[in-house]
């Protein structure tokens, strides 16, 4: 990993809530999955714009399980920060949690494990700092990102070959 012009993971950590709305809905008054998952990628896209101090894309979303429902004039908390970097793309992961207004009840509703690549003055693909891990949880974060990193290009090496 890259210490040099390192950043720290708590620099670019994410904390984003939402209300949901009628308008949010299915007709079992249940937030839309294709909703979530929009504020899914827009947490992960503001840390990876935090690290990176440049405009990013998703290059791909992996691991989205849907762990519950929530319901209209519920709250959602979304918690993202970056686990991994490589040259110039960031993995990030994102934790949902539900929020009953009335009962204070709150649960996980959903997780994500977002990539997303920086882009210079060119729009191409361009390096990030490194990310600077200062505790045992963001070095065991690192270390699955990386594995799921190589999977990642594993499964898409498999796929070019096929073709």
């Amino acid at each position: 990993m890259n210490t040099r012009n390192s950043k720290a993971v708590n620099a670019s950590r994410v904390v984003m809530t939402q209300l949901v709305l009628p308008s949010h809905t299915n007709s079992l008054n249940s937030v839309f999955g294709g909703t979530i998952m929009s504020w899914i990628d827009i947490c992960a896209a503001v840390a990876a714009q935090r690290h990176s101090c440049m405009d990013v894309v998703t290059a791909s979303i992996d691991e989205l399980h849907f762990v519950a429902p929530v319901y209209k004039g519920w709250v959602v908390n979304l918690k993202s920060s970056v686990n991994f970097v490589a040259k110039s793309s960031m993995e990030v992961g994102v934790r949902v949690d539900a929020e009953n207004p009335k009962t204070g009840e709150t649960f996980h509703t959903a997780s994500a494990y977002l990539t997303f690549v920086a882009l210079g003055g060119n729009n191409r693909p361009t390096a990030v700092p490194g990310l600077l891990l200062e505790s045992p949880e963001d070095q065991r974060r690192y270390e699955a990102g990386k594995f799921r990193r190589e999977e990642r290009v594993r499964r898409r090496e498999i796929l070019k070959a096929q073709k």
